[in-house]
């Protein structure tokens, strides 16, 4: 592994509101499934490290979520749409191959793992701001149409559409909860993102010079 490998590798954490969750997979003697979902957490990150490598963006620094993660990249969205793109799929393909070695392994193992993975494509393929299938078609739309706009109005689409996931989550509990605190988590996120759009906007186009 070479030093910048590396590094990025220490970079690498898992955000606090996982750790609960993870505690309670321990606590209650699941310490093979938390092994498995935290495996493929960073099997799955480092599938976007690894494109982002050979598509020349430094990883500032890349933080473990319940959905998947989050990696922060040196120049934000003014890399250009196509490394977005690139980057953005690196991700799904990472877990589409462990997805194609489970027929090798252990079928006590491989089942359990099969699930893990698809739970965690399935996720991730929603198009929806800031998961993996939102910054996919978010590439695709700056690379159609590269104005600084679409980034905002996409923005507001997705969080639109994840706030009312988590009114609808709410009302079908208690067969949801998962899916309800994985959307208010979203929900956050998308919130904290879109209060700074226009100063992120404002700095990327005019200092990057990326955007138009």
């Amino acid at each position: 592994m070479d030093e910048r490998a590396y590094a990025i590798m220490m970079r690498m954490t898992i955000h606090p509101l996982f750790l609960p969750i993870l505690f309670g997979m321990v606590l209650y003697g699941n310490v093979s499934y938390y092994a498995l979902i935290l495996s493929s957490l960073i099997v799955h990150e480092l599938g976007h490290i690894i494109a982002a490598y050979f598509c020349n963006v430094k990883v500032e620094r890349c933080v473990i979520m319940p959905y998947g993660g989050e990696i922060e990249l040196r120049g934000g969205m003014a890399i250009p749409p196509g490394k977005q793109l690139i980057i953005a799929l690196g991700g799904p393909i990472a877990t589409i191959c462990c997805i194609a070695i489970t027929p090798f392994l252990d079928p006590l193992v491989a089942d359990l793992l099969l699930k893990i993975q698809l739970v965690l494509l399935a996720v991730n393929i929603i198009p929806i701001w800031p998961l993996d299938g939102g910054r996919i078609m978010m590439a695709l739309i700056l690379i159609i149409y590269p104005r600084a706009r679409a980034y905002e109005l996409y923005l507001t689409i997705s969080l639109i559409l994840i706030l009312l996931t988590v009114i609808i989550t709410f009302i079908l509990l208690p067969k949801t909860l998962f899916l309800l605190v994985l959307s208010i988590f979203l929900l956050i996120k998308l919130i904290s993102e879109w209060r700074y759009r226009k100063y992120r906007l404002a700095f990327e186009k005019h200092v990057m010079n990326r955007l138009t």
